[in-house]
């Protein structure tokens, strides 16, 4: 049996493959993996690892038939065409859980980042722009107190909101298709319409998965409804929000700013307006990167391959309608 990786993994990592006999082929390139090569490799291999985003769609999934699983390194599966990969028998897991705090980390600051400027002020010092002292200018704008809005708060919204609350004793409303217990009864958080969270929210972070339902749902008509001190933080996908209708409501003052973890397209464009507005601040992706958490997600991904392949089922499955067929 044998499994192709899309990325380089830390030796360490790769020992439980060896030691279950499991061969392995990594893309040790640094640049992207052309779908035709991926399709080329994964003909000759018995399961894919996915250590990083690469499109599966219904073309590269019906060439690679063949695959006894897929084992994500991530949260996120929009990437994958899951309805094609079920009706192929072909298992597909994910690794929730591992990077709820990091990431909930991330999104914290990036809200901090935002409300000061940080980003702005820490490239105007590299510039040689700092010069003298004023006690009115480069003002930001307080936490203590204010309202957190979550959409989609799951595992990673949850620790956002827990952070938020105990740092800076913030209200938490949320809006999820069904009702957060542990967040109502822990955190006092109280489950709002859409349109709530839009017009109260100071700081509205985003935490859901990508959807049909949920591209671009933060768009001009959802930014108008906001606030002007509004901040607005989106660390799960990019494509959640327009970020042309986002550069507009921060160059027209219908909103403070932004921080994001993610953005629409990426890689970001180095001359992308939101890179120099004071209010904003951009970092490329980075959520889950911390040693512990990224080493965790592999772990996971490998435990996932090593049971498919011994034809157990993955200890954490997405589509698990997969073993009924």
């Amino acid at each position: 049996m044998n499994v192709f990786i899309t990325r380089k993994l830390p030796d360490e990592l790769l020992q439980p493959l060896r030691d279950a006999g499991i061969s392995y082929t990594e893309w040790t390139e640094p640049n992207r993996l052309p779908q035709d090569e991926l399709i080329r490799q994964c003909k000759q291999h018995d399961a894919m690892l996915s250590a990083g985003r690469i499109d599966m769609n219904t073309h590269f999934l019906n060439e690679c038939s063949n695959l006894k699983l897929i084992a994500l390194m991530s949260v996120g599966y929009d990437n994958i065409d899951i309805a094609t990969a079920t009706r192929l028998g072909i298992p597909v897991s994910n690794t929730p859980g591992v990077l709820s705090k990091a990431t909930a980390e991330t999104a914290f600051l990036l809200m901090i980042a935002a409300a000061r400027k940080a980003f702005y002020l820490h490239q105007r010092i590299i510039q040689g722009e700092w010069h003298s002292f004023d006690p009115f200018t480069d003002l930001g704008i307080d936490l203590q107190g204010a309202t957190l809005g979550i959409f989609g708060l799951g595992s990673i919204g949850y620790e956002m909101a827990k952070r938020c609350k105990a740092a800076y004793d913030m209200n938490i409303i949320y809006h999820n298709r069904s009702s957060n217990k542990k967040a109502e009864e822990e955190l006092h958080a109280t489950k709002v319409s859409f349109e709530t969270l839009l017009q109260q929210s100071d700081v509205l972070s985003v935490h859901a998965a990508l959807t049909t339902e949920t591209r671009n749902k933060f768009d001009k008509a959802a930014f108008s409804q906001m606030k002007k001190n509004t901040i607005f933080i989106n660390t799960a996908r990019g494509a959640l929000h327009s970020e042309q209708d986002l550069i507009k409501a921060i160059q027209t003052g219908t909103i403070w700013g932004a921080g994001l973890d993610v953005t629409n397209p990426e890689p970001m464009d180095k001359n992308n307006p939101l890179l120099f507005m004071p209010t904003v601040a951009v970092l490329p992706h980075i959520g889950s990167a911390t040693v512990k958490t990224r080493y965790g997600m592999a772990r996971l991904a490998v435990d996932n391959v090593i049971a498919g392949l011994r034809g157990e089922q993955l200890p954490q499955i997405i589509n698990k309608e997969v073993y009924k067929q």
